[in-house]
């Protein structure tokens, strides 16, 4: 097996994973989770992340973040606090470059839509979703479907925001989720919480970015907002003549920092108070190891308040959300009523119209998405565009 650098003893090691859900030979240059990052890399569904956007649809705008994009920024937060904390930087890379896999086009518009209309059917869940997609419906291998990643890679995917309980999610969502074994109820290795504390920061930050390139927001606003305004104001202080650009993003930067060396310092205390010795102490712990301390916390819910009234309410976020959704209603209508149009394996062996569907609109960019509604309703197809 390859080398493995010093790892923590309550890291993941990859010489103990758990296996996959099919044998394979070890790799002589790779580790298990090496592997699994670099077929993950290699998927179809990760290259689709290019065109599926977070919060503006593609045509927007070159600058603005993609989940293709996103997802690079929340691998490199995840290794560089990993570093710090002793943790195992390959098997949280590959996690943070799968945790978007199961998204739908058009962002959380079209996730919102997508199960809204699956409610009857088992709902959607992009977690969940995304566990299809690494174990089913990439068809890239002769002797297996999916991606065969190790187990590990499959439960940080799945508990991304933490133990699965029954009641967030659908039952037929669940139902397959649990089919896996993942110990649902514990807390992920500590690499899925870096992760999952790795998205947080990257979402946060570049929803600043991209608002402020989209002057959706100016940022005097931004002052008002406990956790940004000493940034802003030792900026201004500093660099007076700064452009919008810069200023955003020295913004970023130093806001990406403060919250990085936060989590680092309130994991290693929890590291400590938890005596963990291996891996499987951290599940059982009953608590996330990887977090905030409190004061932060505090401040990046106020961040997030502010983000949702002043980005994602915003009319022009709205509008475009508006005809999102009604491209992913018409084309989920249609499909159903003629699932002829579907690709002839979507959805494995086992899955029933509905499922498939979900399947099939999940998988798609926006781009495919609005093409694909173009050429079944023509000149009802509107451009989603928002009004400046």
């Amino acid at each position: 097996m390859a080398h493995v650098p010093h790892l923590a003893p309550y890291a993941s090691h990859p010489e103990q994973s758990r296996g996959r859900l099919h044998d394979e030979p070890e790799s002589l240059t790779r580790t298990a989770f090496q592997r699994d990052r670099d077929r993950i890399i290699h998927s179809a569904a990760f290259r689709r992340l290019q065109y599926k956007t977070q919060v503006f649809v593609y045509h927007e705008g070159d600058h603005y973040r993609t989940r293709l994009t996103h997802s690079l920024e929340v691998a490199q937060i995840a290794r560089s606090i990993c570093r710090a904390l002793g943790l195992n930087e390959d098997l949280a890379e590959a996690l943070a470059l799968a945790h978007d896999l199961g998204h739908t086009p058009f962002g959380h518009a079209g996730e919102e839509v997508l199960d809204e209309l699956m409610r009857p059917h088992g709902g959607f869940d992009h977690n969940a979703q995304a566990l299809r997609v690494i174990t089913l419906l990439e068809h890239r291998y002769a002797d297996f479907p999916g991606l065969n990643l190790t187990w590990e890679s499959l439960e940080g995917t799945v508990k991304h925001n933490g133990p699965v309980l029954d009641d967030p999610l659908p039952r037929a969502t669940a139902e397959y989720i649990a089919g896996h074994d993942l110990e649902l109820s514990t807390y992920a290795g500590p690499e899925a919480q870096v992760a999952a504390l790795a998205d947080d920061i990257a979402y946060d930050n570049h929803d600043i970015d991209d608002g402020l390139r989209a002057e959706l927001f100016p940022a005097d606003d931004l002052a008002q907002v406990p956790l940004v305004a000493p940034v802003l104001a030792e900026l201004r202080e500093r660099y007076p003549d700064l452009g919008r650009e810069q200023l955003a993003h020295e913004t970023v930067r130093r806001l990406i920092g403060a919250m990085v060396d936060d989590v680092i310092m309130e994991s290693r205390a929890r590291l400590d108070a938890g005596g963990a010795a291996k891996v499987e102490d951290i599940r059982h712990l009953g608590r996330a190891v990887v977090a905030f301390s409190p004061a932060m916390e505090g401040r990046q819910k106020v961040l997030k308040q502010f983000l949702y009234r002043q980005m994602y309410r915003h009319p022009r976020v709205n509008w475009m959300t508006e005809k999102a959704g009604r491209v992913v209603r018409d084309l989920f209508g249609l499909y159903t009523a003629q699932p002829e149009h579907l690709p002839r394996q979507r959805g494995g062996p086992n899955a029933d119209t509905p499922r498939r569907v979900a399947d099939f609109i999940a998988g798609m960019t926006d781009r495919f998405a609005l093409e694909e509604h173009k050429r079944h309703f023509g000149e009802k197809t509107e451009e989603i565009e928002s009004p400046r």
